[in-house]
Order: structure tokens, then sequence, then C-alpha cells
């Protein structure tokens, strides 16, 4: 059944797993679908000794595609309006993640989110928001 603005209230909150334990296998995949081949992302020697990073770390459009599709897998397809992030920290290999969407507005048929999405820490990875169209 699909979701309704009539069913939600402010303050509603839709948590989702996204991934548990990322592999760098994962990493790898997602450069080469984006063809976005930055050695950050996929040179671990690289990372290491020229870039002074512990390990690669995933690209923030892989966090941002997973958060999106928590999020279309709630409102359902082709409901999303609008929807903007921010990364805030880095995602490493054998990061669990889950996001959060959050009712922050209904207006008519508008549902606006607040959307987080954290790390097995706590760490918050991605903030954003998002609008939905939905049904009566």
């Amino acid at each position: 059944m699909a979701l309704s603005a009539s069913k939600l209230k402010v303050g509603d909150v839709h948590t989702a797993r996204l991934v548990e334990d990322l592999k760098r296998t994962q990493i790898v995949q997602y450069a080469g679908a984006s063809g976005d081949y930055n050695p950050l992302h996929t040179d671990e020697i690289f990372t290491t000794q020229v870039a002074g990073y512990p390990s690669v770390f995933a690209h923030g459009m892989l966090t941002m595609g997973m958060t999106g599709k928590m999020l279309t897998d709630y409102v359902g397809d082709a409901r999303l309006t609008k929807y903007g992030v921010r990364f805030t920290s880095q995602v490493w290999p054998g990061d669990t993640l889950d996001a959060t969407a959050t009712v922050k507005a209904i207006s008519d048929k508008l549902v606006e989110f607040d959307v987080s999405t954290k790390n097995q820490d706590g760490v918050e990875v991605l903030s954003g928001y998002a609008e939905a169209r939905l049904d009566a």
C-alpha cells in the first residue's frame, strides 16, 4: 500500500539499514558504475602513502545514492520532488550505515523530510532534506 500524506504527522520517523560492513569491493563497484576513479576511493597505496588517509573511503555520492534509495523505498517511486545533502564525515570500509527520514512539515500533499545517515558509532556522515508528493 502506498504511503499517504494523511497517515503522516510531523515528527514521524522512518529508519532503514543501508549497508552492513561496507566492503571495498562495493566501493570499487561504485567507482565503475559512476566512472569516478579518484584514487582516494580505489588505490590503497596512494590514499595512505601519498594522501595520508588511513584507508580508501567511499564516494559521497555512494552514500547519497543509498540514502536516496531508502527514501524512494519509503515514499514510492517517482514521488521525490526535492533531495539534497551535505556530506559531513567520511564512510570507510567496514562501516555500517543507518538512515533516518523525519517528517518536518506537511502541506497539502507535499511532505518535507529531514534526512540523516549515521555510521555504527553514531557519527553523522550525511545530512540533508527531501520533499515528496504523496497521495492524500
